[in-house]
C-alpha cells in the first residue's frame, strides 16, 4: 500500500487537475496573450503590438474612473454586508431577553426572520435589478412617491441620473441582496457555538457588545474572512446590476463604470478584444491584490472549540 501511494494518489487527481488546467488556467494564459495584440474578436487576423495596450491602458481616463468605482465598492459593499450580516445574526441567535430555561436566547420567531432576510437570494440578480430600477424611478417610482406622501414634494432625487447618487443606489441594492445570506450563514455559525462560553460570560459580568467581540466573532473569524474575500469578488463584478439598472449603462457620465461593464463594452460593443483582454488582466490583478490583502490583514490564530 505504501509503495503504491503515490500513483494511487496522482491517479485521482490527474483527470481534475487536466479540467482545471483546460478551462481555468489556459483562459488566463490566453487572455495575457491576446492582451499583446490589436485582435478584435471578430476576425482570426490580429498583430502583435506589444505593451501598447498596457500603455493605452495607463492613460485611460475611463478605466482609472473604473477603477476608483470598484475600489469604493471594495471598501463599502464588504464592510456593510457583513456588518449588518453579523448584527441580524447575533440579534437573532443571542441577543433576546433571557428566559428561564436558558441564560442566553435569540429573539422570538427568529427563524421566521431568517426566511425574511434570505428571500432575497432566491431572487434572479435581473429581476432584483428590475425591480429597483422602477422603484428609483423619479416620475412614478416608489421612492419619490413615498415622498410625496409624507409632504416631502420637494425632495425629488432623479435617482440614478444623478452622478453623485448612482453609484450609491446600486450599492444599496447589492447590500439589500446579500445581507441575507450572511444572515444565515452566521446563524449555522453562531448556533454551533457552545452556550456554555456565552453563560460563563455572562456571569463573569459582561454585556451583549463584549459577548459578541470577545466570543462571537473570534470564533466566527474565518467564516467572515472568507465572506470577506466573496464579497470583495462579487464588488469587483457588479456587472449584472450596473449593465439592468443604470443610465447608459455607466453613467450618467461614466458615474458608476466598473471594469467588469467597461470590459464587456470594449470586447463586444467597440470590438476591441485586446484591450478587453489588457482589461481584463488588470481586473486579475486587482482581484489576486484584493484577496492577498484581506488574508494578510485577516490572518490570526485559529481558536477550536
Amino acid at each position: 500500500m505504501q509503495h503504491g501511494k503515490y500513483r494511487f494518489i496522482a491517479g485521482f487527481l490527474a483527470l481534475p487537475l487536466a479540467i482545471y488546467g483546460v478551462f481555468v488556467i489556459s483562459p488566463f494564459v490566453q487572455a495575457i496573450y491576446y492582451s499583446f495584440t490589436d485582435w478584435t474578436g471578430l476576425s482570426p487576423d490580429f498583430e502583435m503590438v506589444g505593451f501598447q495596450n498596457y500603455q493605452r491602458l495607463w492613460d485611460d481616463e475611463v478605466f482609472w474612473k473604473s477603477v476608483g468605482h470598484n475600489v469604493l465598492l471594495l471598501l463599502v459593499l464588504p464592510l456593510v454586508t457583513l456588518g449588518l450580516g453579523l448584527f441580524f445574526a447575533f440579534m437573532l441567535n443571542v441577543g433576546g431577553r433571557r428566559r428561564k430555561n436558558a441564560a442566553i436566547a435569540g429573539v422570538r420567531g427568529s427563524s421566521v426572520y431568517k426566511v425574511v432576510y434570505f428571500f432575497p437570494q432566491v431572487l434572479s440578480i435581473a429581476i432584483v435589478a428590475l425591480l429597483f430600477q422602477f422603484a428609483y424611478n423619479p416620475n412614478s417610482g416608489a421612492l419619490n412617491s413615498f415622498l410625496q406622501a409624507i409632504g416631502l414634494d420637494s425632495v425629488q432625487p432623479d435617482w440614478l441620473g444623478d452622478p453623485q447618487l448612482a453609484l450609491w443606489c446600486v450599492m444599496a441594492v447589492m447590500i439589500w441582496c446579500n445581507v441575507g445570506f450572511y444572515v444565515v450563514l452566521f446563524s449555522a455559525g453562531m448556533s454551533s457555538i457552545p452556550k456554555d462560553f456565552y453563560e460563563a460570560a455572562l456571569l463573569d459580568g459582561a454585556n451583549r457588545v463584549q459577548t459578541f467581540f470577545r466570543i462571537t466573532l473570534p470564533l466566527l473569524w474565518d467564516t467572515v474572512q472568507t465572506g470577506w474575500v466573496y464579497m470583495g469578488i462579487m464588488a469587483l463584478d457588479a456587472f449584472a446590476v450596473i449593465q439592468i439598472m443604470t443610465v447608459g449603462p455607466g453613467g450618467p457620465d461614466y458615474s458608476t463604470e466598473v471594469l467588469a461593464y467597461y470590459l464587456y463594452t470594449k470586447a463586444f460593443r467597440d470590438g476591441q478584444a485586446g484591450y478587453a483582454t489588457t482589461l481584463g488582466v488588470a481586473l486579475l490583478i486587482v482581484t489576486m491584490i484584493f484577496a492577498g490583502i484581506v488574508m494578510k490583514l485577516g490572518r490570526r490564530e485559529r481558536l477550536e472549540y
